[in-house]
């Protein structure tokens, strides 16, 4: 009989198989599950060497698995940016920018992220000006919370060469003022002719980026990631280096452009397919926001009767690109946010499974901000993963879109227990940086749909149980990733990425999940994080 290295036991176990979480015990040896028991089933794998870990009646969980995140530009925007998310003027949100400038001389570039107009008095767009009069010889670049725009001063504009002249890239905007000057807003693909330069960082800079993401995700519980249209020149090679020298802490599932680069594509998912580090499909963007009239509705907006939003491609392109990415046997995600793009996701997925026959194709819309309630159903006939992020519903206010919609759709907003319900495999996600990594922020919007002011719960009737909740984290993004038969449950033979709480969950009210914290983190078999006094020993 194998002896363990170590078993942990709790009298709050959640597997994943059931609803609910009970007493026992999981023996690990090496980087494996090799059993799940009471006390008597554990006697057999006990040895002389094994440690016992008792945690009492803490949650002991598989380790969560974040469906979309954006890794190095997110550990960018959480550790070594200003972050502008409580700012609440425009002037406020300057002074933020000047202290950070101050405190930060070295600093090239001054990044920052997640200030909002619409939590602004005014709700008006910000100027370069007012950058201008804090920080002028140096470039700034402000990523908006949602990252569809970002607000530059007038250095920065200088160093990407924008002026009066500069005619907008395809699916971008450079805002102007009625001089035709910049005004120092970039929306969507316009972002780039910043970005570019303003995100060239040297390898020592991204390895550190790439260290503190792991550290990060260790501490949260975070034992595998989706890296979703990977920025900061991919990192794809920087990746393999900590994975070939054991530093992953993590494992990450890569997804690239869909662009129709086939034989690129080819090469990177033979080039990365480790436990750690795995190329797994391709992801694109069908439209942008809600909030900036770019999400594609299939209504007009009420607030701008002369649109509809738009598509970030012809659809034409889109759909080439995925029956030729669909035929060579990819798996493609899309950015889907309007009840348009979903519907246009869904029907190009359709047209796949009609051109090039029917498969395991696991293919998967993000965001979904907004359904029409005939699409609901499709997901399951399709086989399409709805991959949300449900913090979304509270990182601004309700009327950011409800101020932009039809009454009609306001059911429709964030959907989430009707997905699961009409039979949809649904994979949690953050979209890190946009919002925070934690987890329990995502699993206390899941459940309680909570708004954006705290007080009061948006759409009740799409509220996920804590089970639920918690299986879409773990066994719905391992699913997403074809990897179910490896991680998202406590099995035997499984992958020991397993994480403990210091409280559970499915005892406290749900107000207290936030304040919920992960005591300990196992990725491989390994302790990758542990708080003081986590656990004690105990002899079975």
């Amino acid at each position: 009989m194998t002896k363990a290295d170590i078993i942990l036991s709790s009298q709050a176990v959640f597997t994943g198989l059931g609803d609910q979480p009970s007493p026992a015990s999981i023996a690990v040896k090496g980087n494996k599950i090799v059993a799940v028991g009471d006390s008597n089933e554990m006697q057999p794998f006990i040895g002389s060497d094994t440690k016992k870990l008792d945690f009492g009646d803490q949650l002991i969980t598989a380790g969560f698995h974040d469906a979309h995140l954006h890794l190095l530009s997110g550990s960018l925007t959480n550790d070594f940016s200003v972050n502008l998310q409580s700012a609440r003027s425009e002037e406020e949100a300057v002074m933020m920018v000047k202290e950070f400038a101050e405190k930060n001389p070295a600093d090239e570039w001054i990044i920052g992220n997640g200030w909002d107009s619409n939590n602004w008095e005014n709700h008006q767009f910000p100027h370069r000006s007012t950058l201008d009069n804090v920080v002028k010889e140096r470039p700034v670049f402000l990523y908006h919370a949602e990252f569809h725009y970002a607000w530059v001063n007038s250095k920065a504009l200088e160093v990407a060469n924008i002026h009066s002249q500069t005619k907008n890239p395809p699916y971008g905007i450079i805002e102007k003022d009625t001089m035709g000057e910049p005004t120092g807003i970039l929306i969507e693909k316009a972002i780039s002719l910043v970005s570019e330069k303003a995100m060239a960082f040297p390898r020592e800079k991204q390895e550190e980026l790439l260290a503190s993401f792991l550290q990060h995700a260790a501490k949260l519980g975070v034992t595998s990631v989706n890296d979703l249209y990977p920025s900061l020149n991919e990192g794809f090679d920087l990746f393999k280096k900590f994975d070939d020298e054991g530093k992953l802490t993590a494992r990450i599932h890569l997804y690239p452009a869909l662009n129709g680069e086939m034989e690129r594509a080819k090469t990177l998912r033979d080039s990365y397919q480790s436990e750690k580090l795995k190329f797994t499909g391709l992801k694109q963007f069908i439209d942008g926001v809600v909030t900036g009239h770019t999400a594609y509705m299939l209504d007009p907006y009420v607030d701008r009767p002369d649109t509809k939003g738009e598509t970030v491609f012809s659809v034409e392109q889109l759909t080439e690109w995925v029956l030729e990415a669909d035929k060579e046997g990819f798996q493609i995600r899309f950015h889907a946010i309007g009840d348009g793009a979903v519907h246009i996701g869904l029907d190009m997925f359709e047209e796949a499974r009609k051109e090039n026959g029917e498969r395991d194709s696991r293919h998967a819309l993000e965001h979904i901000e907004i359904i029409h309630p005939g699409d609901i159903k499709r997901f399951k006939d399709l086989g399409v993963i709805a991959s949300v992020q449900p913090s979304h519903l509270a990182l601004m206010p309700i009327t950011s879109h409800t101020t932009r919609v039809d009454e009609k759709k306001y059911p429709y907003i964030y959907p989430g227990e009707s997905l699961k319900k009409a039979g949809a495999d649904v994979a949690f996600g953050t979209d890190f940086p946009v919002a925070s990594l934690d987890p329990m922020k995502q699993i206390y919007h899941a459940v309680t749909r909570m708004d954006h002011t705290g007080e009061h719960t948006w759409n009740e009737q799409e509220s996920f149980t804590v089970a639920a909740a918690l299986k879409a984290y773990t066994q719905g993004s391992a699913y997403s990733v074809f990897r179910e038969h490896e991680l998202g449950t406590l099995e035997e033979g499984k992958f020991a990425d397993i994480i403990i709480m210091n409280k559970n969950i499915f005892q406290i009210p749900p107000d207290e999940i936030p304040n919920t914290r992960v005591v300990a983190t196992m990725v491989d078999g390994k302790f990758v994080y542990s708080h003081s006094e986590s656990h004690h020993l105990l002899t079975i």
